[in-house]
């Protein structure tokens, strides 16, 4: 069973995330990303994709044109996990 951050874990994940934000209302992590254009947007996609089909862990994201919005929460646990960090973390080794 997956489990929930909570306490001294989520602050320190939270810490590591710079490019994240809390979402208001939810249990949830969220990043806006902008790319050159479509194309680059979508091979970002594509990889994010891959990754979290392996990781059997998917985001909810929607992408118009360059931007790429993505949050980020474990359904199985109601919340922030450590899939979400280890997810997080990968998005922006690829995003920079």
């Amino acid at each position: 069973m997956v489990q929930k951050l909570d306490g001294a874990a989520r602050q320190a994940a939270l810490g590591e995330l710079r490019q994240w934000r809390e979402v208001t209302g939810r249990d949830a992590i969220h990043r806006a990303l902008r790319f050159k254009d479509f194309n680059e947007a979508w091979g970002f996609m594509a990889r994010v994709a891959l990754m979290a089909e392996r990781m059997d862990h998917h985001p909810e994201w929607s992408n118009v044109y360059n931007r790429v919005e993505i949050t980020l929460s474990t359904h199985d646990c109601g919340g922030l996990s450590e899939r979400d960090v280890k997810l997080a973390k990968f998005i922006d080794g690829i995003a920079s």
